[in-house]
């Protein structure tokens, strides 16, 4: 019969920081990633006209802000007392960037409505559209496996942000392709707007810094 064990306070601190270690990896790896797509999502926006592939770039920016704040949180996550404290204003930096989104989209989503905006062909934008949407969810599940870990509400509502950029990727692949393809330039903006309210919900949970054992 194996004896049962139960692992010492040192040997859980050092797996702790090993876990927040991968989540500073992941959150470098986001930023760096978001910068380089709100880039090249801004330029090709630029040049086809289309106010999706600007949207889309502007909050790639938004999670670079929460990319770094999630970043000054694992860097107290030894420090019990810093940790919660950063815990709960990182959560509301998170949802403040959710709060932003779910404005954004809902401004250039009723103006594309009003002004019947219809861009021109952007090849990189889809082809943009088709990267996100394979890294964008590995990311998440990652983030949400270090977030479960170390009962971080603020790195699962990072992973969240993660699968809205899975939607908006879906809704600017769609809006792009139903463009070039059938010139319903009606379906992005209307698609984005049925995203606002859960997006806004997100960020009001934030704003109110509710924790995993909230």
């Amino acid at each position: 019969m194996i004896p049962w064990y139960a692992p010492s306070m040192n040997e859980l601190t050092i797996a702790r920081q090993a876990i927040a270690h991968r989540g500073k990896r992941l959150e470098y790896f986001t930023i760096v990633w978001n910068f380089l797509e709100g880039l090249v999502a801004i330029a090709a926006g630029a040049v086809s006209g289309s106010i999706s592939l600007v949207g889309f770039g502007i909050d790639s920016f938004i999670e670079v802000t929460s990319g770094a704040t999630l970043l000054w949180r694992m860097s107290v996550d030894s420090d019990v007392e810093r940790r919660e404290r950063n815990e709960k204003v990182s959560l509301r930096i998170v949802g403040i960037c959710f709060l932003a989104l779910a404005v954004y989209i809902t401004y250039e989503s009723v103006s594309d409505l009003a002004r019947k905006t219809t861009p021109e062909h952007s090849i990189p934008g889809i082809a943009l559209a088709c990267v996100s949407l394979v890294v964008m969810p590995i990311l998440s599940r990652a983030k949400r496996k270090v977030g479960n870990a170390l009962s971080s509400a603020a790195m699962n509502a990072d992973a969240r942000q993660a699968d809205f950029c899975v939607y908006l990727s879906a809704i600017l692949l769609a809006g792009l392709v139903l463009n070039a393809g059938l010139g319903w330039w009606w379906a992005d903006p209307i698609a984005a707007l049925t995203m606002v309210p859960i997006i806004a919900k997100e960020g009001f949970d934030g704003l109110k810094a509710r924790t995993c054992c909230a």
